[in-house]
């Protein structure tokens, strides 16, 4: 393509653009990457033109026909992208021109780079979600499968980092798979609101041209068409609430990434991650680092990063659209690649995780983890819930002076504590028994967390 073609807007000027402001102010280093959904949306402008009479049938196949060949030198890496150009729009539109001679000319009739870009932008991000969406389902299919074959693993729950009840692993996972189906509720949502056409607002206020927006919403498939001109072009409410919805889905891959990386350190040693997920240390052979999972962690940071800049982009600025605008793209394109690299790292690496089953039993026997099942046997036997606190906290304090669980403990030992504790006492002791004591819709019993798994993949079928 040549480097001299005039700036379509040009006429106005009587000096050349300065050749750094020129470099300033281009997008084409990282907008052109919306080149197909550019020359997807102006395939149905040229349509819709054809469709209502502004072109004639011979001239919307003609640039049709162009952009198709200019979409294809794309992909072949012999397409010539100026700097001088701008931005994807106007790089294809004068190759266009210089393919086909002034009837490409035509193609911009009606329509504007506001609406264009607005719609560019659209058109990609509904593309990028159905494979985000996708990712996001397969992540939660191996929740679901590995929750399912550790139903009856015990391991110890936590409340601030303390040991606090035994719980299954099946249901941890599970509490997971919970955070992602909600992700998945606001991406859809997400999806729906932002499937609205902008086309045909123009530079802001709509166009004189007798355009037919619900037809080039039909072709691009569309839901709805923008209803306010000013606002079409302006608006990047979608892009926001795409990026806030996939902070917050970050944000769970980062606490996910927090416990799997407690978890496979040798403190704890509750799982041990896939060989292909980690990496070693250059001068210490034993390390094993968890670097997937830190690395999903750190990347949290860089897309809440994103969404404060989208925020901060659009509240200043008056309407329609203003040059401020092209800086939308680049926390919009990073947040997408991030969140469905993450996604994908992390659907690939949930499978290969290895429970240490013994080390999570063992872990859930240390810090009196049934200490709440003897207080809920007290009450049971007519002690108040406040005296059975009392009663309970006085028998882990022998257990901690003589480094003893209460299930290691006599009967007679726990009596002195209080005489409605009987013998069946050391059935609610248990971990197994406190584990399925909770056999309640949402509890940690096995019984429930395969019924949970049930109602999940049941719920994954129709997603």
């Amino acid at each position: 393509m040549s480097k001299d073609v005039e700036k379509p807007w040009g006429g106005r000027f009587t000096e050349p653009t300065d050749a750094f402001v020129e470099a300033f102010t281009a997008s084409v280093t990282f907008d052109k990457r919306l080149y197909a959904h550019d020359i997807r949306g102006s395939v149905a402008h040229a349509q819709m033109l054809a469709h209502v009479g502004v072109l004639t049938m011979a001239e919307s196949e003609s640039i049709i026909r162009g952009l198709e060949a200019i979409k294809e030198e794309i992909e072949q890496g012999q397409f010539d992208w100026s700097i001088a150009l701008e931005d994807v729009h106007m790089n294809i539109e004068a190759r266009l021109i210089e393919r086909i001679g002034d009837v490409g000319k035509k193609l911009h009739t009606g329509r504007s780079r506001n609406d264009q870009v607005a719609t560019d932008i659209r058109l990609y991000l509904r593309d990028e979600l159905a494979e985000i969406l996708a990712e996001l389902k397969r992540l939660q299919t191996a929740l679901v499968d590995l929750a399912d074959q550790e139903a009856d693993t015990i391991m110890p729950g936590f409340t601030h980092l303390q040991t606090a009840q035994p719980v299954t692993f099946g249901h941890h996972l599970l509490a997971w798979f919970e955070m992602l189906k909600r992700d998945s509720g606001r991406l859809n949502d997400c999806a729906k609101r932002m499937n609205v056409l902008p086309l045909g607002a123009a530079a802001l206020a709509g166009t004189s041209y007798p355009i037919d927006r619900k037809y080039t919403a039909m072709l691009l498939g569309f839901d709805e068409v923008a209803e306010n001109s000013l606002d079409a072009v302006s608006d990047r409410d979608f892009a926001i609430e795409f990026v806030a919805a996939a902070a917050l889905t970050m944000t769970h891959l980062s606490r996910f990434s927090e416990e799997l990386i407690l978890w496979a350190s040798a403190q704890f040693s509750f799982i041990e991650l896939g060989d292909s997920f980690c990496t070693g240390s250059s001068i210490m052979p034993q390390k094993k680092n968890p670097d997937v999972p830190e690395l999903v962690r750190g990347k949290t940071g860089r897309i809440n990063g994103n969404l404060i800049s989208l925020l901060t982009l659009m509240k200043g600025q008056p309407l329609a659209y203003n040059k401020d605008n092209q800086e939308d793209k680049e926390p919009l394109f990073d947040t997408v690649d991030n969140l469905k690299a993450s996604l994908r790292v992390y659907a690939d690496m949930i499978p290969v995780v290895g429970a240490r089953k013994n080390n999570m039993y063992e872990a859930a026997r240390s810090g009196f983890s049934t200490a709440t099942d003897l207080a809920d046997y007290l009450v049971r036997q007519g002690v108040p819930v406040r005296d059975a606190h009392e009663v309970v906290g006085k028998a882990v304090r022998l257990g901690v002076d003589s480094n003893r669980d209460l299930a290691d403990m006599s009967l007679e030992e726990l009596q002195g504590f209080s005489d409605r504790i009987e013998e069946d006492v050391f059935e609610v002791l248990t971990l197994e028994g406190s584990v399925a004591a909770r056999n309640h819709l949402g509890g940690t019993a096995p019984k429930q967390v395969r019924s949970a798994v049930k109602r999940a993949r049941k719920w994954l079928s129709s997603a």
